[in-house]
């Protein structure tokens, strides 16, 4: 069974930062690609940066140049280290871990206000 579970959210003041961790179990994490997403109150789930297992990465436009995805295989965790947050940022956040399919977590809150 594939589990997930998302760590790092809460409350930061706009320009601050924040780093998302999201460990993984029951499937071989070195081999998937992993990603975060984000979901605010009556939009779809978006896409916000992923990393294949040879460590490319992809990024939303809005987020380039602030956000950083990682990954260490050694400990089944990928990373997402935010930066200059912003108000529209606020959104709760998903780690997913695709093996034939998207496997997600249960998402943890980030919410950037002064």
């Amino acid at each position: 069974q594939v589990q997930l579970v998302e760590s790092g959210g809460g409350l930061v003041q706009p320009g601050g930062s924040l780093r998302l961790s999201c460990a993984v179990s029951g499937t071989i994490f070195s081999i998937n690609t992993m990603g975060w997403f984000r979901q605010s109150p009556g939009k779809q789930r978006e896409l916000v940066a992923t990393i294949t297992s040879g460590e490319s990465t992809n990024y939303a436009d809005s987020v380039k140049g602030r956000f950083t995805i990682s990954r260490d295989n050694t400990k089944n965790t990928v990373y997402l280290q935010m930066n200059s947050l912003k108000p529209e940022d606020t959104a709760v956040y998903y780690c997913g871990s695709y093996g034939l399919r998207w496997y997600w977590g249960q998402g943890t809150q980030v919410t950037v206000s002064s």
